[in-house]
């Protein structure tokens, strides 16, 4: 057994309910249905009843719940002393535009309640700079997308996304489905900061920028580009658009993904502990 299988048993033992449970740990309900069932598999016994209307525990698991919340409070007290003689921890995590808020949702509370005492700092990056701030030791790890240079930079995939171009709705291709690259020929396009990775660069970008367009180093600028002044612009297609904008899907661009993203070398406890609850708190 495991704390983190004895927790997920103590959450279905309070909600007496498997769904509500999953939501209560902010997860699916697959994955915790199978973790109770190996639980069960290990103990070699049955936990719970099911019934239509949800759970209840067996004497079995009577049992177990009051020595789990014994073991378990004693867990959180070790990790309460072991934190205050280490003294205060803190984390400073890089973001690029949107990118925090497609997995914050589940990404936060599972953090926070394993690391309840650590104090996180957020470093928001512009379009400059994928990286986040990892390239240039601003922050200890990342929420970016690609592509972009990873030398030295180690990531993990937590959802693909395809990309579109982003055009004002009485643009004539507003109306389209899709487009390849090649149809988007002879607009005029955003320009990113000189000496931004040149994979990024050309994978956000459609074609020559504007040479006589202003520097934009930030989504929102980006998009405002397109409202006001017909610049075109790339982006995901999930990416959140004011109105009399649109996006219409690449056809030929492979996905971006969006990643979180950590330094290879030196890599801290804390970073191995962001990187691990990202990736299995957020689901492809």
């Amino acid at each position: 057994m495991d704390l983190r299988a004895l927790r997920y048993f103590v959450a279905v033992a309070d909600e007496r309910h498997v769904g509500r449970a999953a939501s209560r740990l902010h997860m699916t309900q697959p994955p915790l249905s199978r973790a109770i069932r190996h639980l069960e598999d290990e103990l070699g016994v049955a936990l719970f009843e099911r019934t239509p209307k949800g759970v209840a525990l067996t004497p079995a698991g009577t049992a177990l719940y009051a020595e789990a919340e014994a073991l378990l409070e004693q867990a959180d007290r070790i990790r309460g002393r072991v934190t205050a003689a280490a003294g205060a921890a803190s984390l400073t995590v890089g973001t690029l535009a949107d990118a925090a808020e497609h997995v914050g949702t589940r990404l936060v509370p599972l953090f926070r309640e394993r690391h309840p005492h650590v104090d996180v700092r957020v470093h928001e990056a512009g379009l400059g700079d994928p990286t986040a701030g990892l390239r240039t030791g601003l922050v200890d790890v990342a929420l970016t997308r690609t592509p972009f240079d990873t030398t030295g930079i180690g990531t993990h995939v937590l959802r693909s996304v395809p990309v579109g171009v982003v055009v004002r709705d009485d643009d004539p291709l507003a109306r389209r489905s899709s487009i390849a690259t090649d149809g988007l020929a002879g607009r005029r396009w955003v320009r990113l900061p000189d000496g931004t990775d040149p994979l990024w660069t050309a994978y956000w970008t459609g074609g020559a920028p504007d040479a006589e367009a202003p520097v934009l180093r930030t989504v929102q600028e980006c998009l405002q580009a397109v409202l006001w002044n017909g610049t075109a612009a790339l982006a995901p297609v999930d990416q959140p658009l004011p109105a009399g904008l649109v996006v219409v899907p690449l056809a030929d661009r492979p996905p971006s993904d969006l990643v979180v993203a950590w330094p290879k070398t030196g890599r801290s406890p804390l970073v191995r502990g962001f990187v691990q609850v990202a990736a299995t708190g957020h689901p492809r």
